[in-house]
């Protein structure tokens, strides 16, 4: 039984088990009048795309570190290709201004299981 368990840690893995990608993203909203337009459109361009919002703001309580985040946003996307496309699509550049003159922060795209 174990033996048809796939052990993902094993780099020979990788490309066999589809791995979702993930945008991470730490945003302090600077100007919340402003940011307003950009929360409005952001939704449709990211599940036209094929993403999902699986956090959006809430609560955050660090544990370690000197990491203080403000607010948090994680998406999944199928694949890093998906994801990438959403970004650099125009649906997305059209509105990326209303986000980044209204707020500053940090932002990551991982893959993952």
């Amino acid at each position: 039984m174990l033996d048809s368990i796939p052990d993902i840690g094993n780099p020979n893995y990788r490309g066999q088990i589809k791995m979702a990608a993930y945008l991470i993203a730490d945003i302090e909203v600077t100007n919340p009048e402003g940011f307003k337009k950009y929360q409005e459109a952001v939704p449709a361009t990211i599940a036209k795309h094929g993403g999902k919002y699986l956090v959006r703001g809430g609560d955050v309580e660090p544990k370690e570190g000197n990491w203080a985040p403000t607010r948090m946003v994680v998406l999944e996307f199928p694949n890093m290709t998906t994801l990438k496309k959403w970004y650099n699509s125009d649906d997305y550049q059209n509105i990326i201004s209303d986000r980044t003159d209204n707020s500053k922060g940090n932002m990551v795209f991982v893959e993952g299981y």
